[in-house]
This record gives structure tokens, C-alpha cells and sequence, in this order.
């Protein structure tokens, strides 16, 4: 199917919603609405190996792309253009200027292996905790707190 299109570019907040079955709106389900869960990050993969082996661009938006933590996950996963507001532009650059990516796939690698959205959270603000990305992740540390003890 991939092969019909010329590009691809995946929302990642859909992507989330309706595989984990989340309406990420509703107050009553909201909190179970991960993009970190395994399911998304195989999706995602899979997604990117099937683009890559017909040569068709892919790109990504939504609020993965604009988080920093979630950013390095996509580019360990493969993909390279992220479509984010330009208030999250900054910090996203910033922190992915700091990761290699080598080390973004390496990563990637180990969360894949994870059993829930609060493991690979708590894994990736670990790893990327050097002085240079970790003020960067800071704004975002409660969410991870919070995928953490919910998944």
C-alpha cells in the first residue's frame, strides 16, 4: 500500500488514540492514553520500515515530534522530518543536537524491549540525563512522572 504515495506523514496523536482505544480528550480515559506504549513505538517502527523500503519520504506530527524525550525516540525509530508548533522547536533541536544517532537507535533498541509506557519513559529520561538535554526535558518530567506510575 505504502508504494502508491509519493509521501507519508503520521500523526502520531491519532496513531495513539486509536490503537490504545484512548480518546485522549475524555476526562474518564484520558489517563491511559500513552505515546510511549509499546504498541505506538512498534506501530511507528513498522510504519517507517515499510516507507523505507520503497524509498517513500515520511514524516511525522503531532505531539511526539514536539516533545524533546519523544523526539529522540522517533529518531531512533528512523524518521527525520518532524512537523512541531514553533513554540517546541528550540528545545526539540537542542535536545537532539546533544544525541547521536547511534545512541537514539541504541536506545530505541532497549525501550522496544519494555513492557509499558512508564518503563520506556523512565528508561529514555534516564539515559538522556546529562546536564545538556536534562534541563531541556525538565518542563516535561511531570508527564513522564505521571506515564510512569500509570501504565
Amino acid at each position: 500500500m505504502v508504494a502508491a504515495f509519493d509521501f507519508l506523514s503520521v500523526g502520531t496523536n491519532d496513531l495513539t488514540q486509536y490503537l490504545l482505544a484512548v480518546d485522549r480528550n475524555n476526562p474518564r480515559v484520558a489517563d491511559l492514553y500513552y505515546s510511549l506504549h509499546p504498541s505506538v513505538l512498534r506501530a511507528l517502527k513498522s510504519i517507517h520500515e515499510q516507507a523505507s523500503s520503497v524509498n517513500c519520504q515520511l514524516s511525522v506530527c503531532g505531539e511526539m515530534a514536539g516533545d524533546p524525550l519523544q523526539a529522540v525516540v522517533l529518531m531512533g525509530l528512523g524518521y527525520e522530518n518532524l512537523s512541531m508548533s514553533a513554540s517546541s522547536l528550540l528545545r526539540v533541536k537542542s535536545v537532539l543536537l546533544n544525541v547521536s544517532h547511534k545512541q537514539a537507535q541504541d536506545l530505541v533498541k532497549r525501550a522496544l524491549r519494555m513492557p509499558d509506557a512508564g518503563s520506556i519513559a523512565q528508561f529514555m529520561a534516564d539515559a538522556l540525563n546529562q546536564p545538556e538535554v536534562a534541563r531541556l526535558l525538565h518542563t516535561n518530567n511531570q508527564s513522564y512522572a505521571r506515564d510512569r506510575s500509570n501504565s
